[in-house]
């Protein structure tokens, strides 16, 4: 029997981080395996258009990558300490079609995700929202 794979969307936002946190100790209490998921969104668009220079999508790759670094940075010193298998996987695009794919791809179990913090995803909808809708994997979202 194949362990237990656990997939955790992190974006660098408080809601996230404590998703994170909450995987990592259900990974340690039921032995699975974790795989933190960090999605770059795609910058360009009207960000670009409205930016002739590119100092705006300069600044929001530059945040992007300062982000990914600080948790891989924070997971590889804290990972002895858990003592929980994890993988980390950064993808670039559409946060919900990536981690669909993640989990996809690695027979997921389960899916944990933070909260939304913008009040525009609330009514419009999240990623969580759109993962609890989809039903494929129990999803935990984490205030």
């Amino acid at each position: 029997m194949r362990p237990s794979v656990i997939v955790a969307g992190v974006d660098g936002s408080d809601s996230s981080m404590r998703a994170g946190a909450y995987a990592v100790g259900l990974a340690r209490r039921q032995g699975s395996r974790l795989v933190g998921v960090f999605v770059r969104p795609a910058v360009g668009g009207v960000l670009s258009f409205a930016d002739p220079s590119g100092a705006a999508v300069t600044a929001a790759l530059a945040t992007h990558e300062q982000m990914e670094r600080d948790f891989r940075d924070t997971l590889l010193r804290e990972q002895p300490r858990l003592g929980v298998d994890f993988e980390m996987v950064v993808r670039h695009g559409d946060p919900f079609s990536e981690l669909c794919q993640v989990a996809d791809e690695m027979w997921a179990d389960a899916v944990i995700v933070g909260r939304p913090e913008r009040a525009l995803h609330r009514i419009a909808g999240s990623v969580a929202h759109r993962l609890v809708r989809y039903g494929r994997w129990p999803v935990t979202v984490v205030p």
